[in-house]
């Protein structure tokens, strides 16, 4: 951190005036003109768009199969195995179509084998899984149970037939070919089926000179909580010769294929060393690891349950259309299966052909994954950095170091002047994070009230530019001109002890030049702190900190920085601004914006319990995420502003855009939704018996209207007229995984569709208490059903098993809670079973009271269950056909179909 000018307020200075500064004329002359530093902000942002299209939308040429050749990847190739699947139409477990699509890929694995090289051994299994549980407890899976029953496999293996040792050492490559039941997965994950199959085809023919195996692993269960892998990696006879895995996933649809989980510098350096089009990014590893999108991919099996090293990547492009209708061929872009195909197939030539590869892989199984932890990242996608996180540690630590040393001896030198002024700047940062949120916050809160839909940016992201971004940099540069002018003052008071000879113009022109360099400086200040937070924390992306503080403050020292304590200050140069923003830019601008990109996405179905989030939260969340970027990466471009004469012109062009933008959005010119990028809006058919006594009561049929995007209903209802909808938040609706807050509710037709003899059973077998412990043996029977979920209240039962078939699934221990339930998923094939003995052992503060005990209009539930149907209903289908074309089912594993039936016991059973 370069101390710079800190040593013109000292009080030990003798009054002295530069030349350069002696007349008014000259103070004029020096001004920044308002359109250099307009034409400064348009080129960063166009540098910044620029470095975004490069990293993230620069995709090679597809590749058809003659020019890919024999050995070879050939994206064409790929995209016929995408479309048949596609073609197929949703295909969860359990259905037919899934059926199909395994028979598809396991016939196109035959023809691979049968035209593999005749020195490659090939072996090709359908696997049948056996009924499990897995048992995974922490992030996503914490206070869930989740079981499986009748999945299928295609498991297609490579090994040189004259190197029988490689059967023991493989690298599996694995993606799954189920979809969730709202779309036919062309993004998530036919795309990766379809890129697997294209390798295996091109390894076929090369696998005779590997040192190890491959193993390609299309499993089916990865959306109903990752089950597939977890079959594979707890049941098959191959599970223990895996050394290594690589998970293809998709976020989104297509675009660049990016590694963004890694456990192993080795591993990371591999894939450095050799992929063509590198694309990485261990900030979206933070970010995954955090918790905060709510998601786990199969990487987390392979990881936590049989400890392998590995590297998990995924497609993150249009991340909005992510298990809607809209996840389909036609936004799959050109060149993305080839990106994806070519670094896979040179990734796994080089780890299969590398016997050092394969011994890294068995230390790797001693060692803990903290000690080998790195930090990876691409540059513009062409070049890919990765190196230990120890090494890193030291270095930032170094870093931090060397500037606290530089700032304390700028103190030392400056005294009460300096402290008082690095106080400012201090207070200016803070002044300028306050200001950016507010603005860009009370936007967020206004643009519900005067547009269609209370987030209406989701279809056209660059709308945020201007209803956030520009309040935001306007915020962000009121604060830091506070700041600006409180400097002012302090200097001046200093200036007018040390320097009486300056008085009047000269007097302020050379205080405004030295509390500009301060304003500069409080950017390093700033980022230091970022990356002191980010070292402390083991943040992989604190690189970025890092960055953003060595650039400027190298910038600043070589173009600013000067010996002379006796100096006047003069302008800062536009090149220093230039060299401080370089690396910076190309390092993490496109990061950043796509990291925005996706966040803008996932708002779409960002309402776990649908009505539990305010129609301003999405919006709220972007603006701070934005007012947050525009604080930190403009501080240094602000410093420029406050004594030029762009300050008119900046707040005109900035309330241009934001008023633009305001109009856009509030007189839907541009529309918040459209048939591509839909709102995420579900309907279900209802069949509720929670409250059925002795079976004297009919049950309660109707159908529920409910969306994941924050907001309510009222467009969706004017394309339902006369289908008799009633909303608010009188209709809720516990699912069991979740709670529905506020939705619609018809009873129009409810009672067609489907049978009472579909309606589950919870029928209390033993209930009995011995010294003081209770236990309480129910039988389930979900019918039909193949899919369903039980809640457990954990307030009153202390623990339970599962028995199927008298063997028994979930043992005792182990049982975590959210909110006081712990929930339990099965999904399964046709041939699953669908009666089930759960066995309840009461806490000693359980409820000891029977039925008899309490009124009958006391409802509170001990057990929650929901089967699920994969049937369209004749109301739910009228509904459908109605709903407006910029609306889309959106569906998870904790989802319920179209048709979902409720079934509860109370406490006092």
């Amino acid at each position: 951190m370069p101390r710079g000018q800190a040593s013109s307020v000292s009080t030990h200075e003798r009054p002295r005036v530069d030349a350069a500064v002696v007349s008014d004329k000259d103070n004029g002359r020096h001004r920044r003109s308002a359109y250099l530093l307009l034409g400064l902000l348009i080129v960063f942002l166009h540098g910044s768009w620029s470095v975004y299209r490069m990293q993230f939308a620069n995709l090679p040429l597809p590749l058809d199969a003659e020019q890919a050749g024999k050995r070879g990847f050939s994206e064409a190739s790929a995209l016929k195995h995408v479309k048949y699947l596609t073609g197929l139409g949703p295909h969860p477990v359990g259905s037919d179509s899934l059926d199909l699509a395994v028979q598809y890929v396991y016939a196109e694995a035959e023809k691979i084998k049968k035209a593999a090289h005749p020195d490659v051994d090939v072996q090709l299994e359908l696997f049948h899984t056996d009924i499990g549980a897995n048992r995974l407890a922490g992030g996503l899976f914490k206070g869930k149970t989740i079981l499986y029953s009748d999945l299928k496999h295609v498991i297609l293996r490579f090994v040189p037939k004259y190197l029988p040792e490689a059967e023991e050492n493989l690298i599996l490559v694995s993606s799954h070919i189920d979809t969730v039941f709202t779309t036919g997965g062309a993004g998530d994950c036919s795309s990766c089926v379809g890129v697997m199959l294209e390798l295996a085809r091109g390894v076929a023919q090369w696998a005779h000179g590997f040192k190890s195996g491959v193993l390609f692993l299309f499993n089916t269960g990865e959306e109903e909580g990752l089950v597939g892998a977890h079959s594979f990696i707890t049941q098959h006879h191959w599970r223990n010769s895996v050394r290594f895995a690589v998970d293809l996933e998709a976020m989104g649809i297509g675009g660049k294929s990016t590694l963004f989980q890694g456990t192993h510098q080795w591993a990371l350096e591999s894939f450095a060393a050799v992929a063509k089009y590198p694309s990485a990014q261990i900030a979206i590893q933070d970010i995954f690891n955090s918790g905060a999108t709510n998601s786990a991919t199969d990487f987390q099996i392979y990881l936590e349950v049989a400890g392998l090293p590995g590297l998990d990547f995924a497609y993150t492009d249009m991340t909005s259309v992510y298990h809607t209708k809209n996840d389909k061929m036609e936004h799959l872009k050109p060149g993305s299966l080839q990106h994806n195909g070519e670094n896979m197939l040179a990734f796994l030539l080089h780890a299969a052909s590398s016997q050092k590869f394969m011994e890294d892989a068995h230390e790797a199984k001693q060692e803990s994954v903290e000690q080998k932890k790195a930090i990876f990242f691409d540059i513009l996608g062409k070049y890919m950095v990765a190196y230990p996180q120890r090494l890193a540690t030291m270095f930032h630590n170094s870093i931090i170091f060397h500037s606290l040393l530089i700032l304390g001896t700028s103190l030392l030198m400056g005294r009460c002047s300096v402290l008082v002024s690095l106080g400012i700047s201090c207070l200016s940062i803070i002044l300028t994070l306050i200001f950016s949120i507010f603005l860009s916050v009370v936007v967020a809160f206004v643009v519900p009230h005067i547009c269609p839909f209370p987030i209406s940016f989701v279809a056209n992201p660059w709308l945020v530019i201007g209803l956030f971004g520009s309040p935001a940099l306007l915020g962000a540069f009121i604060g830091q001109h506070i700041g600006f002018i409180l400097l002012k003052k302090h200097i001046e008071q200093v200036y007018s002890r040390t320097k009486p000879g300056l008085t009047g113009n000269k007097m302020d022109h050379i205080v405004g030049l030295e509390a500009e360099r301060w304003i500069f400086k409080s950017g390093f200040l700033q980022w230091l702190i970022v990356l002191i937070l980010g070292t402390y924390f083991k943040v992989g992306a604190s690189y970025i900190a890092l960055i953003w503080l060595v650039s400027p403050a190298f910038a600043y020292g070589l173009m600013e920085a000067t010996l002379s304590p006796l100096r006047s200050p003069k302008h800062l140069k536009v090149v220093t601004l230039v060299l401080a923003l370089a690396v910076p830019v190309v390092s993490s601008a496109g990061l950043v914006i796509r990291l925005v990109d996706v966040m803008v996405g996932t708002i779409v179905r960002a309402d776990r319990n649908p009505g539990g989030l305010p129609g301003w939260f999405g919006n709220v969340v972007v603006a701070v995420a934005i007012a947050l970027v525009v604080s930190f990466m403009f501080v240094y471009l602000l410093s420029y502003v406050h004594i030029s004469g762009a300050k008119r012109a900046l707040l005109s062009v900035l309330c241009a855009s934001f008023g633009l933008a305001i109009v856009l959005v509030s007189s839907g010119i541009v529309p918040a939704f459209t048939e591509d990028i839909s709102r995420t809006v579900n309907v279900v058919h209802v069949v509720d018996t929670t409250r059925m006594n002795d079976g004297s009561t009919e049950p309660l049929s109707y159908v529920s209207l409910f969306s994941h995007t924050p907001g309510k209903l009222t467009q969706e209802l004017m394309e339902l007229r006369g289908e008799e909808f009633s909303c608010g938040r009188n209709m809720t609706i516990d699912f069991a995984t979740f709670t529905m807050m506020y939705g619609c509710r018809s009873y129009k037709r409810s009672n067609i569709g489907w049978s009472k003899s579909e309606v589950p059973m919870l029928h209390v077998e033993s209930d009995s208490s011995t010294d003081d412990a209770r236990r309480t043996i129910v039988s389930i029977d979900t019918k039909s059903s193949t899919r369903w979920s039980l809640a457990i209240n954990k307030q009153e039962i202390d623990d339970f098993t599962i028995h199927v078939d008298s063997n028994k699934l979930v043992h005792l221990g182990g049982k975590s809670e959210v909110d006081g339930w712990h929930t339990i998923r099965f999904a399964g094939g046709k041939s699953s079973p669908t009666k089930f003995e759960l066995t309840l052992f009461w806490s000693t503060n359980g409820t000891h009271a029977s039925a008899k005990e309490t009124k009958a209009e006391d409802f509170s539930p001990l057990v929650k269950l929901r089967t699920d149907v994969n049937r369209v209903t004749p109301m739910v289908d009228t509904v459908l056909e109605k709903l407006p074309r910029w609306s889309t089912h959106f569906g998870k594993s904790t989802s319920p179909y179209t048709l979902a039936f409720l079934t509860a016991l109370p406490i006092n059973i």
